[in-house]
């Protein structure tokens, strides 16, 4: 369905009004009338865009600003930006692809961190027997810290049980973490601690949670500076420099859309146990369910969810999304509905 207006908790649709629980905006910032002030002005001051290499003689201070920022927030040495992330997680892939690495993926991989010549991390249900024996060689593992269909963080004690003969580069999408996990929404690449890891590569895209255009890289230093000086980040455009602003002055107001999105969540949870054909965490503003024509049971009662065709994935994606900006009588409407359906 086409519509003419932005959704925000309730979305137009031909004239009529509907609750909206889809999209991606879990902190309702793309919609909320204080960050739109903050970001207007941002713009102002940095102009719509600055459709610029970084290497131009010209450079922008808050590209370094944001950059340093975001790295001691999310618990890496170094940061970049980019204009989105799947171009991120690209310019990830292909710098990696230029030397020796044989890459393996968690099953359910984003198709942005996704190598063509990737091998599964498990076979059978089993490590993969490559992961397990003596040969000594560089690796690469991609994987999600949220996978597609999944509502809590990837467990990453996989990685104890691969050989000490391999060198461990671990890439990490926080796409659907970054700004949701973590005391101040840092996600989980700092957490990931294993002896067995060489190198830790955080991608991710900035227009889920956060409500920003552009995408980010995270790592130690020399890596973030090889990203900088690789012809396909020197011949891009860059991230938006007045988004980047907004969301500096913007830490106070995203702290307590975290927190509204915990109190919705605590409040939709506290007496309602969706049953097994839900999959839910309280701890995560998502609920899937792949039942037939659930989708058609909500929207007969003036509620959408997201339901689309996902990449790599069998039949149709029905996702309802809970927001810091949703009311509690809009979390009742939608309980009352779940609950009709079990």
């Amino acid at each position: 369905m086409i519509v003419e207006n932005f959704p925000d908790r309730t979305i137009q649709v031909e004239g009529k009004e509907y609750l909206y629980f889809g999209g991606t905006a879990y902190l309702g910032l793309s919609t909320n009338a204080s960050f739109l002030k903050i970001l207007t002005q941002s713009i102002t001051k940095w102009g719509s865009f600055y459709g610029s290499s970084r290497s131009s003689n010209i450079k922008l201070s808050i590209f370094n600003t944001a950059e340093a920022f975001f790295a001691e927030q999310i618990g890496a040495e170094a940061a970049v930006t980019t204009s989105s992330g799947t171009l991120a997680g690209k310019l990830v892939l292909d710098y990696l692809s230029q030397s020796d690495y044989t890459f393996y993926h968690y099953p359910k991989t984003h198709p942005a961190i996704l190598h063509p010549n990737s091998l599964p991390v498990f076979v059978n249900g089993q490590l993969h027997p490559n992961l397990r024996n003596t040969t000594n060689e560089n690796i690469v593992i991609t994987v999600d810290a949220v996978l597609a269909l999944e509502v809590e963080p990837t467990s990453f004690d996989f990685l104890n049980n691969i050989s000490s003969e391999k060198k461990v580069t671990l890439v990490v999408d926080e796409s659907h973490s970054l700004g949701i996990f973590g005391k101040q929404g840092q996600g989980v690449f700092s957490s990931i601690l294993s002896e067995k890891l060489e190198r830790k590569i955080m991608v991710s895209s900035l227009g889920k949670a956060l409500g920003l255009s552009g995408g980010i890289i995270a790592s130690d230093n020399d890596f973030i500076d090889s990203i900088k000086n690789e012809i396909l980040f020197i011949s891009s455009s860059c991230a938006n420099a007045g988004y980047l602003e907004a969301y500096l002055q913007s830490q106070d107001l995203i702290h307590q859309q975290q927190k509204k999105l915990k109190e919705n969540l605590a409040f939709l949870f506290d007496d309602f146990k969706p049953k097994e054909r839900f999959k839910f965490s309280k701890n995560y503003p998502v609920i899937y369910c792949n039942e037939d024509g659930f989708y058609d049971y909500l929207y007969k009662n003036n509620i959408i969810i997201t339901n689309f065709k996902y990449p790599n994935y069998e039949g149709f994606m029905s996702r309802i999304v809970i927001s810091a900006n949703h009311t509690q009588e809009d979390l009742e409407i939608l309980k009352h509905a779940l609950i009709h359906r079990l």
